[in-house]
């Protein structure tokens, strides 16, 4: 028996690549994790789909039940599917680290991540520097991370992409809007050039989607911008190069 770590794709049930989909028909029990991004269809959309019931798995239960859904694997055919790449987000790595250290057999299928799918922005991947997120400023006030990533990343001309917070089960999703706001905080308290009005930056909603939405401008300029249905995502660009000027221009 097998646990399957599932790759989900971006956008709807249909993202799923053909091995992804044959294996789920074919495992006993199926859990999703709603916790590190949302597709854009519902749970409802996926059973029907795959013809298999689904199980929503918190990240707590994910983390502290990990050891639960590894010894159901031994036994079963277990799927545990994830919006993205299973990998995309480093929670999922317990659940294969833990699979290997208990014997348990354990198979990934990888799909498109919002790691790759910044792409379309016409920013090169490999000039991406470390990316990170942005909390919620109530739950985190005095976070300043994503401020000290950007200015490594700004150092080497690299761009830096925000992931924005969200909690999915309790429908919270930090807009773009605010994620600027709490790097304009960070920049009142750190005193460091990095966000200033004339910042050129980089809104993305629901990438991977058919209606996804890209703008490029200042930071005021995007500040205003409603960007419709999650999930979010912020670059602010590094050096760039004249290629990448050009495709940024359409976004303008």
């Amino acid at each position: 028996m097998t646990l399957y770590l599932i790759g989900l794709g971006l956008h709807d049930e249909k993202d799923i690549s053909l091995k992804g989909l044959e294996v789920v028909r074919n495992c006993d029990t199926i859990y999703l994790e709603n916790y590190t991004s949302v597709l854009q269809c519902s749970v409802e959309n996926l059973e029907k789909f795959y013809g298999k019931k689904i199980t929503l798995c918190s990240r707590e239960q994910a983390e502290q039940g990990a050891e639960k859904i590894v010894e159901e694997a031994r036994k079963n055919n277990i799927a545990f599917l994830v919006v993205g790449d299973p990998f995309s987000a480093t929670t999922h790595v317990e659940l294969f680290r833990l699979a290997k250290e208990k014997k348990v057999p354990v198979k990934v299928i990888h799909n498109a991540s919002i790691l790759t799918a910044v792409g379309i922005t016409g920013l090169q991947l490999y000039k991406f520097g470390r990316t990170t997120s942005i909390p919620f400023p109530e739950d985190v006030p005095e976070a300043e991370t994503p401020y000290i990533v950007l200015k490594e990343n700004q150092s080497s001309g690299l761009h830096t992409l925000f992931l924005l917070d969200l909690q999915p089960e309790h429908d919270r999703f930090l807009t773009i809007s605010q994620a600027l706001q709490v790097l304009e905080k960070i920049e009142v308290k750190r005193q460091g050039g990095l966000i200033t009005d004339s910042l050129l930056v980089v809104g993305c909603a629901r990438l991977g989607s058919d209606d996804y939405l890209i703008k490029a401008g200042s930071v005021p300029e995007i500040k205003k911008i409603n960007f419709g249905r999650p999930p979010y995502s912020l670059i602010i660009p590094g050096k760039l190069h004249f290629l990448e000027e050009e495709v940024l221009e359409f976004y303008r």
